[in-house]
């Protein structure tokens, strides 16, 4: 039986597939949108995803304006919601430290306040570099004290993305504790296409990397042999935030969305080029010679690249099992991700870089 939903960053990638997901399954989703009238546009995609787009419907608001700029009318509406996804936030790197507090941690609140005040359990995409604990330690955060954070020296370390997006996630929680909310935390790594069409779209971490590639802008592999980018494709993702959504037994509890079968960096560069026909590097270049290489504007224009985005490429590992578990009690199966990888150099060649050809 349906149930109502309210979604915040449908738009975006990995909105577009979690509306495309819980349509499909027949509840009715109404997503915050700050132009509703591109809401036809969300259904054709919703439904081109396999969803069904009459079940989706647009909210007129913003998680950058007060109570999310949301019409008494629309206020009365979401009350309905059972459960409310946030996925919402601006990525990119570079970003100011007002702008991205403004939209992804404020932003986050807001949502929060109206998930507690209205009783609908929350459902957060968090991200996988909070459950990097040596990472939290080298930044100057402590979990289990995080008021305790000096936020303006991390978002020096990490840059104002991911410094906004540890910032929303304690942020939220304090919110949700102090209310009494009901709140689940998704933390995805580097999102990867639809593991059987590749589906993805521009902007995304993995269509960056895969364009210097082709551009011949990646001649070496940065790190080492034990550094990788943890991923997880975006319709295995899609399914573990819907299911978490609706078990009981996962309230207030944080899952790690991470294929632990991801490979190296230099295997997984190996894995895109193959469909293309092109050659991947198999020398290393020091992060550290690369960061500072990034540093230096023009290189940093040539590269498409910023040093920030250095920070996901790591050598940490990390435990699964929770996720194993989880998903072997909801029967979810886990995809592919070499063969993931391939589709998605197929559809970002075909669809992203083909679009670079027509400008």
């Amino acid at each position: 039986m349906g149930v109502e939903c309210f979604v915040t960053g449908g738009t975006g990638f990995i909105g577009q597939h979690l509306v495309a997901y819980l349509s499909a399954k027949g509840h009715t989703v109404r997503v915050l949108m700050r132009r509703p009238e591109r809401l036809a546009a969300l259904r054709e995609q919703v439904d081109n995803l396999g969803g069904s787009g009459a079940r989706v419907f647009a909210v007129a608001g913003d998680l950058e304006r007060d109570n999310l700029g949301l019409s008494h009318a629309d206020r009365e509406v979401l009350r309905h919601a059972r459960v409310i996804f946030h996925l919402g936030a601006h990525f990119a790197w570079g970003l100011s430290v007002e702008h991205s507090r403004s939209v992804n941690v404020e932003g986050a609140k807001r949502v929060a306040l109206l998930a507690a005040e209205q009783k609908s359990r929350l459902v957060m995409i968090g991200g996988y570099m909070l459950k990097n604990h040596e990472h939290l330690q080298r930044i100057g955060i402590d979990p289990r004290s995080p008021q305790l954070t000096n936020w303006p020296a991390v978002y020096r370390h990490v840059g104002g993305y991911e410094g906004s997006k540890l910032e929303a996630h304690f942020a939220t929680l304090e919110v949700m504790s102090t209310l009494g909310g009901e709140i689940t935390v998704v933390h995805p790594a580097t999102v990867c296409g639809h593991s059987r069409t590749g589906h993805i779209v521009d902007g995304q971490p993995l269509v960056e990397l895969i364009r210097n590639l082709v551009q011949g802008k990646l001649t070496a592999v940065p790190g080492t042999a034990e550094h990788w980018l943890p991923l997880v494709t975006v319709d295995y993702l899609v399914e573990l935030v819907a299911v978490c959504a609706f078990d009981p037994a996962m309230a207030g509890q944080e899952l790690l969305a991470l294929d632990d079968q991801s490979p190296n960096l230099r295997a997984l560069l190996a894995e895109v080029a193959k469909p293309l026909g092109i050659r991947s590097p198999k020398h290393h270049i020091s992060l550290r010679l690369l960061k500072w290489l990034l540093s230096i504007p023009p290189v940093a224009r040539f590269l498409n690249s910023k040093p920030e985005a250095l920070d996901f490429i790591q050598t940490t590992r990390f435990d699964t099992a929770a996720l194993e578990q989880f998903a072997n009690r909801h029967g979810i199966t886990k995809p592919d991700i070499r063969q993931a990888l391939q589709h998605t150099a197929t559809f970002v060649n075909s669809c992203c870089l083909a679009q670079d050809k027509a400008r």
